[in-house]
């Protein structure tokens, strides 16, 4: 007979994720996917004809919008990661 440990008993209670660690963590997360937005538009493939300095502050604070959109759904792990990373260790 195999015997469980409180870590993987059924039932057991997990440890109670800090609401501000997570906060901080999403907004890592938020940080890393707009550099890497940041990174993907640096390499352009060609002349931007309607460039201006206007126009690249305005898609800046649309893809900082969309990184805190992409790192509130939590989907690439990386607020998970910084989360277990700092979080209570059981």
């Amino acid at each position: 007979m195999i015997a469980l440990t409180p870590k993987t008993a059924p039932g057991a209670a997990s440890p109670k994720p800090d609401p501000q660690l997570r906060k901080a963590a999403e907004a890592f997360e938020a940080v890393m996917l707009r550099q890497m937005m940041a990174s993907m538009r640096k390499a352009k493939l060609g002349e931007d004809i309607m460039g201006s300095s206007a126009t690249d502050n305005f898609r800046e604070m649309a893809d900082a919008r969309v990184a805190d959109s992409m790192a509130s759904l939590r989907q690439f792990g990386i607020a998970d990661l910084v989360e277990k990373q700092l979080g209570p260790k059981s």
